[in-house]
C-alpha cells in the first residue's frame, strides 16, 4: 500500500506529528509520498527518517517543494 499526504498547506510540527503517525503503519511492503514546502518540515523530517533508519528518495518538485518517497526497505 502506498500512503499520500500531501502536507504543502501545513506548517511544522503538524506534517512531522502526521508522518510519524503514517510511519507507525507502514509494513515492509508499504511506502509513504510526502510533500512538503516548510523549512521547519524540510530539515526535520529527513532527520527523523534517518534516525529511525527509513530509506527515502528526495525529489525537488519546484523551489518550494519537496517530495519524499519513504520505504523501510530499500
Amino acid at each position: 500500500m502506498t500512503y499520500e499526504y500531501d502536507a504543502t498547506q501545513d506548517k511544522c510540527p503538524v506534517p512531522l506529528v502526521n508522518l510519524r503517525l503514517i510511519l507507525r503503519k507502514l509494513t515492509p511492503t508499504d511506502s509513504c509520498l510526502i510533500r512538503i514546502c516548510d523549512n521547519g518540515s524540510k530539515k526535520d523530517i529527513p532527520k527523523l527518517l534517518l534516525k529511525q533508519g527509513f530509506y527515502f528518495e528526495e525529489r525537488i518538485i519546484d523551489q518550494h517543494i519537496i517530495e519524499l518517497m519513504i520505504r523501510m526497505e530499500k
